[in-house]
C-alpha cells in the first residue's frame, strides 16, 4: 500500500491496491493482527488449568480471564470504528497493535491473577481498537479482485486462529520454551506484534473519512454502556445460575439500545455526526449482510466450545491431544478459504448458501458419528464430519464479510466495520449461551457417557444455524438475480 496519506477516494483506492499487490507487506501485517486477535479468543482456553494452579485463581478470576477479553472488545469495536472515520485508520491500527502487543506481554508477565484479568481486559480494549480499522482498511484500500482476495486472506487468517487456537497452545504449553509454560500462550503476541509494527509505516497507506467527522460522547457512552448490558449477562448468566440481575441487565441493553438508536437518528437528522449513521442500515446488501452475521457467528464460538468439552471431559483427552482433532476442520478449512476469492467468482452470491449447506452436511454426519462411537470409537470416525464442515466453514466467512461490508461507502467504512465486528462478538456471546443451556442441562452430574449426547443436541442446533443461513443468503441471491435481469 502506498505510504502517502490519502482519503479513500476511488483513485486513492486503486493506487494503494496496486501497491499492496506489489509489496504484499500491508496485508501481510493487517493479517498477522488478526491472526494474534483471532488466537487469544482460543488459544486462552488451553492454559486456563495451568494458570489456575500457577496463580492460585480462584473460579472467579478464572472466569473472568475468558470473559473479561471478550467483554472488552464487544464493547468497544463501534467506537474505535468511527475512530478510524476520524484520526486515519493506519494510526488507530497502529496504536491498538501497539497497546496490544504491550497488553500481550503484561499477561505473559502477570504475577497474580488480579493482575492478569486486569491485563486481558485492557488486551481485549486494544483488539477493539485494532479489528474494525483491517476491515475498513480492506474495504478501502483495496477494489475489484484485489479485494476479494483480500477479504479472502482475512477469512483464511481469522480461521486458521480459531480452528488451530487449541493445538498452538497445546504445543506451547508442552514445549514448555524457557520454562515459560502457560505464559508462552500469551507471550507469542510480542515477537509478531513487534516486527508488524515494524512494517507499518512503509506497508500501509493512511485513510480515513473523505470529510473528517466528529466524535459523539453522548453515542459512545449509550453504545457501550448497551453492549455490556447485554454481553455481560450472556457470558456469566448460565455458570451462575441466571440470577435476576442478568435478566435485568438484558431488558435494561434493549432500553438502552432503543435510546441510543433515537439518539443517533436525531443527531443525523440535525446535520451531527452520530457514532453510527442510521443510513448505513438503509443499505440493503448491508443489513442483509448484518443478519447473516448474526446467524453464522452465533454457531462458530459456540462449536469451538462444545467439541472441545467433548473430547477432553466426555472423551478423557488432553489439550494437545484435543487440538489434533481440530487438524480435520482445519484441512477442510485451509482447502476452500485459500480459493475462497475463485470459488466466489465462479458461484457468485451462491457461494454462502451453498457452503452453508455443506456445514450443514459436514454437522450432521458428524451427529451421526458421535452418536455411533460414543466415548469408545475411535476418533477416526469424527474425520469425515469435521472436514465437511471445515471445508463449508472456508466457503462462507470471507464471502459473507465481504458482502456485508463491500458496498458500503468510505466514509461510512470504519462504522461499518466496527459494527460487523461487534455483531460477530455478541453473536458468539449468544451462542454460548443459548448452546450451554442444551448442552449442559444434558451433561448433568458430568459422567462422561453424558457428553456424546449433550454434544448431539449442541450439533442438532447448529445444523438449524446453518440450514437458515442457507435460506437467508440463498433468498437474498434470489432477489439479487432477479433485480439484475
Amino acid at each position: 500500500m502506498a505510504s502517502a496519506s490519502t482519503t479513500a477516494s476511488p483513485s486513492a483506492a486503486t493506487g494503494l491496491a496496486r501497491a499492496a499487490d506489489r509489496s504484499g507487506l500491508g496485508l501481510l501485517v493487517l493479517l498477522a493482527a488478526t491472526f494474534m486477535s483471532a488466537l487469544d479468543i482460543f488459544i486462552v482456553n488451553v492454559a486456563i488449568p495451568a494458570l489456575q494452579g500457577d496463580l492460585h485463581a480462584g473460579t472467579a478470576a478464572v472466569q473472568w480471564v475468558v470473559a473479561g477479553f471478550g467483554l472488552a472488545v464487544a464493547t468497544g469495536l463501534i467506537t474505535a470504528g468511527r475512530l478510524g472515520d476520524i484520526f486515519g485508520r493506519r494510526r488507530m491500527f497502529a496504536l491498538g497493535l501497539l497497546l496490544f502487543t504491550a497488553t500481550s506481554a503484561a499477561c505473559g508477565f502477570a504475577p497474580t491473577s488480579g493482575s492478569l484479568v486486569a491485563a486481558r481486559v485492557l488486551q481485549g480494549l486494544s483488539a477493539a481498537l485494532m479489528s474494525p480499522q483491517v476491515l475498513a482498511i480492506l474495504q478501502t484500500a483495496y477494489t475489484g479482485k484485489a479485494q476479494a482476495r483480500a477479504f479472502g486472506m482475512y477469512g483464511m487468517t481469522m480461521g486458521i486462529g480459531a480452528v488451530f487456537g487449541q493445538l498452538i497452545g497445546g504445543l506451547l504449553i508442552k514445549a514448555d520454551i524457557l520454562g515459560l509454560g502457560w505464559r508462552a500462550c500469551f507471550l507469542i503476541n510480542v515477537p509478531i506484534g513487534v516486527a508488524a509494527l515494524a512494517m507499518v509505516p512503509r506497508a500501509l497507506g493512511e485513510t480515513r473519512a473523505p470529510r473528517r467527522p466528529r466524535l459523539d460522547p453522548v453515542g459512545v457512552v449509550l453504545s457501550t454502556a448497551a453492549v455490556v448490558a447485554l454481553v455481560l449477562p450472556l457470558i456469566q448468566g448460565r455458570a451462575l445460575g441466571w440470577p435476576e440481575w442478568t435478566w435485568v441487565c438484558l431488558a435494561g441493553s434493549a432500553v438502552l439500545f432503543a435510546v441510543f438508536v433515537a439518539h443517533q437518528h436525531r443527531l443525523g437528522a440535525g446535520g451531527g455526526d452520530p457514532v453510527l449513521a442510521s443510513r448505513l442500515f438503509r443499505l440493503r446488501g448491508f443489513s442483509l449482510g448484518a443478519v447473516a452475521q448474526l446467524v453464522f457467528w452465533t454457531g462458530q464460538g459456540s462449536f469451538f466450545l462444545v467439541l472441545a468439552l467433548y473430547l477432553q471431559a466426555g472423551r478423557g483427552l488432553d489439550a494437545l491431544a484435543s487440538g489434533t482433532v481440530f487438524l480435520s476442520i482445519g484441512g477442510g478449512y485451509l482447502l476452500t478459504s485459500t480459493t475462497a476469492h475463485r470459488i466466489a467468482a465462479r458461484l457468485g452470491n451462491r457461494t454462502v448458501p451453498a457452503g452453508a449447506l455443506v456445514m450443514a452436511a459436514g454437522l450432521g454426519a458428524l451427529w451421526a458419528a458421535v452418536h455411533a462411537s460414543g466415548t469408545t470409537g475411535t476418533l477416526w470416525e469424527l474425520t469425515p464430519g469435521l472436514f465437511v464442515d471445515g471445508v463449508g466453514m472456508g466457503m462462507v466467512i470471507a464471502p459473507l464479510t465481504h458482502s456485508a461490508l463491500g458496498g458500503v461507502p468510505a466514509e461510512m467504512a470504519g462504522s461499518a466495520s466496527g459494527v460487523v465486528a461487534t455483531i460477530q462478538q455478541i453473536s458468539g456471546a449468544l451462542g454460548i449461551a443459548l448452546i450451554g443451556i442444551l448442552f449442559y442441562g444434558a451433561v448433568g452430574d458430568g459422567a462422561p457417557r453424558h457428553y456424546p449426547h449433550a454434544l448431539g443436541l449442541g450439533l442438532e442446533f447448529l445444523v438449524i444455524l446453518e440450514l437458515a443461513l442457507a435460506a437467508l443468503t440463498a433468498a437474498v441471491a434470489a432477489r439479487a438475480g432477479r433485480a439484475g435481469r
